[in-house]
């Protein structure tokens, strides 16, 4: 998922929160049953914890590719460093092993 795209499903569904939540204030004026009125309390509130999963999960989506593109970015830069890193020959005695 890009950022704009899931920036643009964030915003959608904040509004949808916004929308359950005014529902919600307004069941208390509603002229309803105590019983229908509690089972319609339920059902928004259930409502907007399912609309901040998924907001979350989305959120939670883009940082896992801010990561992977972060990390992406860091193995080319090490890939390009070490292509032109100088390369160096052992001098005498770097590669003998002494012994006492």
């Amino acid at each position: 998922m890009q950022g704009s795209q899931g920036s643009k499903q964030i915003a959608a569904l904040l509004k949808q929160v916004r929308q359950l939540t005014e529902q919600l204030k307004n069941v208390a004026s509603q002229d309803m049953e105590p019983k229908a009125k509690e089972e319609r309390v339920k059902l928004l509130q259930a409502q907007i914890q399912m609309v901040e999963a998924q907001i979350a999960a989305i959120q939670r989506q883009q940082q896992q590719e801010q990561l992977s593109q972060q990390q992406e970015t860091q193995v080319a830069k090490d890939a390009l460093a070490a292509k032109n890193a100088p390369r160096r020959t052992p001098g005498l005695g770097e590669n003998v092993d002494t012994y006492a």
